[in-house]
């Protein structure tokens, strides 16, 4: 086949049964790859009602049609399953070098469905696929599992995917690791992976992908590499990686500080780009690109790879954290617990907030650094009070303690490094996402009115569309000037048949689609769709907009108005005239009476 490997490799841990199957290749110009693919096999899989931990729930790891190509930033492996934090049907990928080890393994994705009885490790070497004791790693951090995945099977530089103990714990938001500092970073996908006692997985592919000609499509790419890749927008993340962000949304105002308090850090100087600089060891890239945007950074004797923007705010600014030392030591620690930095963050400057207030005293303070680091591990392992009561992620945390108040979440996912106060789209892309409180789906950040609802209802759903198809194709999200044409051409070259625009813009709205109506059938509607009280009751501090907010009103008005632009009725269920158009009618809900 033509840009695929043309099999799926399917595992079943309570078995013990691994099975190649062949690619199911009616689906390819529906879904494509990626998100779309793994979301498609995912619902044939299991039912919406599924436990995320039970061993019923499967795991769908996809690649794109251009993984392991030459086809610039493309390398991205796209995870699909029921979410632990949220309950949602979600979507996380990665970046690194183990989506296309996968696909010259053989496979374009693999499905993984049961749980072993003791800690697993699954061991691919093309066609050679076995599942081995990974006993003598429970326990151990991702950094020390990934040498030790190399050393017991003698893949020397096989490309990993690993949890660490917060993932054997069942941390909500634990991640899997990849090469020592690349995650599938949000939704609790390390809990997935040890609710299954699979603890790891390594790689080593020697295979090839075909393209119908490979002449014309190196040329295409050069193409576009030229007229649109190697562009400024996209060329300032190889100069400053995603730091860049700091300074700019703090000039914004959408900066979150102080556990969502304020939208300006005064002190942003400290964790910038060019705070980033002064720290840098080298770059590091994806396979297959040439943008370069991973910073290592040394302080002391702590090394890691960024930290990224994400974490230099909610890890940084809005637990109070000014001291780059101190974030790049929380960033390592928790790559190799094995914790999301974004939901990490958050939680913290949540018990930070509870603390300042008077609701309850965990000992945590804005700015206090000891207590800030020492939490992390009391987290991952569950071994305090406080870490346990953290390790409920801050939806619980907060009921637990009447705080909702204080929280920022949607859905149980925290908000991230954006204020929806002072940018409305922003708002309804977190309220709207299929996996909860996400920037990855629509990105208004740069909207000339923020506040436009009608524009931003607009341009959150065109955002939705477009980032499902590309997360479909494996490509990054740094290559920020892509567009459908692009796409379309090197889709056309590659397999050797006319794909259109209108093809890939309908794929990408039949994705969104089929991943609302997963959520409805799992008990989610539209008053799940909501933004935190603190954003729509409680005054933004500080910076370009100091006290906006998204008043219920404007807000309300917005998701009807998304509600009815998507052809989704009020409870934001999809119209049958929408699911005839997409192709979806088999997977209709039925209204209850």
């Amino acid at each position: 086949m033509n840009l695929y490997a043309g099999r799926i490799l399917h595992v079943d841990l309570t078995k013990g049964v691994i099975e190649p199957v062949p690619l199911r290749q009616e689906w390819l110009k529906k879904y494509w790859g990626g998100w779309g693919l793994a979301l498609r096999y995912f619902w044939e899989t299991v039912s919406p009602g599924v436990n995320p931990l039970s061993p019923d729930n499967a795991i769908v790891i996809m690649t794109g049609p251009f993984c392991a190509t030459a086809v610039p930033m493309t390398s991205r492996l796209c995870l699909v399953s029921k979410s632990p934090q949220t309950g949602t049907v979600f979507q996380s990928n990665i970046g690194g070098g183990f989506g296309p080890e996968l696909k010259l393994a053989g496979f374009d994705g693999i499905s993984i469905t049961g749980r072993a009885d003791k800690p697993v490790f699954l061991k691919i070497v093309d066609d050679r696929v076995t599942l081995e004791d990974a006993s003598e790693m429970a326990g151990m951090g991702i950094l020390e599992t990934e040498k030790m995945l190399e050393h017991q099977t003698g893949l020397l530089g096989g490309k990993t995917l690993s949890i660490g103990p917060a993932g054997e714990n069942l941390i909500p938001f634990s991640i899997v690791g990849s090469e020592s500092y690349r995650q599938f970073g949000r939704g609790g996908s390390g809990a997935l992976f040890g609710s299954k006692n699979l603890k790891g997985i390594i790689c080593r592919g020697t295979g090839a992908i075909k393209a119908a000609d490979m002449t014309k499509l190196l040329d295409t790419i050069a193409q576009h590499k030229s007229e649109n890749l190697f562009q400024e927008d996209n060329l300032v993340l190889h100069t400053d990686g995603s730091a860049c962000l700091v300074d700019i949304t703090n000039e914004m105002g959408v900066h979150p500080t102080k556990n969502y308090t304020e939208g300006l850090n005064e002190n942003s100087d400290r964790l910038n780009a060019d705070a980033i600089k002064e720290v840098k060891l080298a770059d590091r890239a994806c396979n297959s690109c040439p943008i370069a945007c991973g910073k290592f950074t040394k302080t002391g004797t702590t090394e890691v790879e960024g930290p990224e923007y994400e974490t230099l705010c909610l890890g940084g600014s809005n637990c109070g954290i000014d001291d780059l030392p101190a974030v790049i030591l929380f960033n390592r620690i928790c790559d190799d617990l094995g914790m999301d930095t974004m939901s990490c963050g958050s939680v913290i400057a949540l018990a930070m907030e509870l603390g300042e207030t008077g609701r309850h005293d965990f000992g945590l303070r804005f700015g206090n650094i000891d207590g800030y680091i020492s939490v992390l591990r009391e987290i991952a392992n569950l071994s305090t009070v406080r870490g346990k009561d953290l390790a409920m992620g801050s939806k619980k945390l907060a009921a637990k303690y009447q705080a909702q108040d204080l929280s920022a979440e949607v859905k149980g996912m925290d908000i991230p490094a954006y204020e929806p106060r002072a940018n409305y789209g922003m708002g309804i892309a977190y309220a709207t996402s299929e996996r909860g409180a996400c920037h990855l789906r629509a990105f208004t950040v740069f909207s000339n009115d923020p506040f436009d609802l009608s524009r931003q209802v607009m341009d959150v759903i065109e955002g939705q569309n477009f980032s499902t198809i590309k997360w479909s194709m494996g490509f990054c999200d740094f290559w920020a000037t892509i567009d459908l044409k692009i796409i379309a051409d090197f889709l056309s070259v590659g397999l050797g048949e006319e794909v259109t625009q209108e093809e890939l813009k309908t794929a990408g709205e039949r994705i969104w689609n089929l991943a609302r109506l997963f959520n409805v059938q799992a008990g989610f509607s539209n008053v799940d769709d909501v933004l935190p009280k603190k954003m729509m009751s409680t005054k933004l501090k500080k910076g370009a907009y100091d006290g906006n907010r998204f008043s219920e009103e404007d807000f309300g008005g917005a998701l009807s108005e998304y509600y009815r632009s998507r052809l989704w009725n009020e409870k934001g269920v999809p119209e049958e005239e929408k699911l005839e158009a997409l192709g979806l009618t088999r997977f209709m809900v039925e209204e209850k009476q």
